[in-house]
């Protein structure tokens, strides 16, 4: 969250930018309850001094009656006290719901716009590879290389669950490997994180875990939620901390599985392994000092970059708009990379879709989650979070699919991947047998 007295002394500048970013928020009501609040903790420290020195008073050889009514007294500032901090509490409730509400303020440099196609595209890699045939979107591909099996997926978990197959199986655990030794050589250390976290835990970090809006699954009466992205927990992982500010910064990674309600997510290309309930991703997580996060937010999409330049998927990177930041972030990069199954008539050879993000969300998540540094200055300051997906597994297997697809319906696999695979193509299934019985029609 932002700083209440930072709302209060930049309030134009907040209210301008909660506008930008199209939300919902009343950046007046917070300043108002922060001067209550102000106000409130005064008039609480008067009547506790009030209270001590009464206390102080009874100390002394007293008659009776001044005795007697020194504690009459003290009973009423008792009471009153009492008041006090029950209305300031009351207040403080009040004023952390309205200031959860407040976004980050955005980079100077990000583009102002309400939806995604308002993202500025800042480089381009690779070209788009051009078909001598119809290329076929990696649902079909899937379900003719027997490799993936949505129709199963639905029948025992719901729409939008999946069955991995055959080759599948070790494309998924190469794709992890192969970014988790990318990482490795970039120094990270590396997680495999829980997949459950605490309410308290998602709402740090900037997750909604109720409601309808929620993109998570709650679990009921445990005050826990499925996590969306290992960027919860290792978030989570330093919370109501001081680190040394020697360690800093510190570059974390974490597999997990990834829960998503996505309700309200439909569309044209959320089909297939787009837009799933359920799916492996290698997260990257860096806490560092204030001075340091722009520069390692570049590092951070750089090895977005390498990962798929190393895929060889052409991709293209967005600076993501105001409107399509989500409130933590203060700056955030897209990679989307190219996907022939997008193919309409807008855009009859495919088109990009997302695929990885990074996120600058400078002090925000800290604040929330009480993660600080202990500076030169003997002070403890709040730190810098970022995050960035490594490897997103559906996505970027979708995007191989589609890409490597061959005029025969094979798939070739990437060279970088083949080693850990133990193939290098995936071809249509000769010789099995359907496990199904299907009685013969008469």
């Amino acid at each position: 969250m932002l700083d209440y007295r930072f709302i209060k002394e930049n309030l134009d500048a907040v209210k301008q930018n909660i506008v930008n970013r199209n939300m919902n928020a009343d950046a007046d009501l917070v300043v108002k309850l922060f001067d209550e609040r102000t106000a409130l903790t005064t008039k609480l420290q008067e009547l506790q001094t009030k209270r001590n020195a009464n206390a102080a008073s009874m100390k002394g050889k007293l008659d009776p009656e001044t005795r007697q009514k020194l504690i009459e007294e003290g009973k009423q500032i008792k009471e009153a006290v009492a008041a006090a901090e029950k209305e300031l509490s009351e207040c403080e409730a009040k004023l952390d719901e309205a200031g959860r509400q407040i976004p980050n303020m955005a980079h100077p440099d990000t583009p102002i716009g309400k939806l995604d196609t308002e993202n500025l595209e800042v480089k381009k890699v690779g070209t788009p590879r051009k078909f001598d045939f119809k290329p076929k979107d990696h649902v079909q591909l899937g379900e003719e290389l027997g490799i993936i099996d949505f129709e199963r997926g639905t029948k025992v978990s719901g729409p939008k669950f999946y069955y991995l197959k055959n080759e599948a199986v070790f494309l998924e655990e190469a794709l992890i490997m192969y970014a988790l030794n990318i990482l490795r050589k970039h120094g990270f250390t590396t997680f495999i994180t829980p997949d459950v976290a605490k309410e308290e835990v998602l709402k740090g970090i900037g997750f909604n875990p109720r409601g309808n809006e929620s993109n998570v699954y709650a679990i009921e009466e445990e005050g826990t939620c499925l996590v969306a992205t290992a960027e919860i927990t290792l978030g989570g992982y330093h919370s109501n901390e001081i680190l040394d500010k020697s360690a800093l910064p510190l570059f974390y990674c974490g597999l997990s599985h990834c829960f998503r309600r996505e309700a309200g997510g439909a569309g044209q290309f959320s089909k297939g392994l787009y837009r799933v309930h359920q799916f492996d991703k290698v997260e990257m997580f860096v806490y560092c000092l204030p001075e340091q996060s722009d520069e390692l937010h570049e590092k951070l999409r750089l090895i977005e970059e390498e990962i798929f330049t190393g895929l060889g998927i052409p991709f293209h990177v967005v600076d993501t708009c105001t409107g399509d930041l989500g409130a933590p972030a203060y700056r955030k990069w897209d990679l989307e990379a190219w996907m022939p199954g997008r193919a309409n008539e807008a855009h009859p050879d495919g088109d990009y879709g997302e695929v990885t993000s990074t996120s600058n969300c400078t002090d925000f998540q800290a604040r929330r989650l009480n993660v600080k540094y202990h500076d030169d200055d003997g002070k403890n300051k709040y730190v810098h979070m970022l995050n960035g997906t490594a490897i997103a597994v559906g996505r970027a297997m979708l995007a191989i699919l589609e890409n490597y697809q061959n005029e025969d319906g094979s798939v070739t696999i990437p060279e970088v991947l083949r080693q850990i695979c133990g193939f290098d193509k995936i071809g249509p299934k000769t010789n099995v047998k359907d496990p199904v019985y299907h009685a013969s029609k008469k």
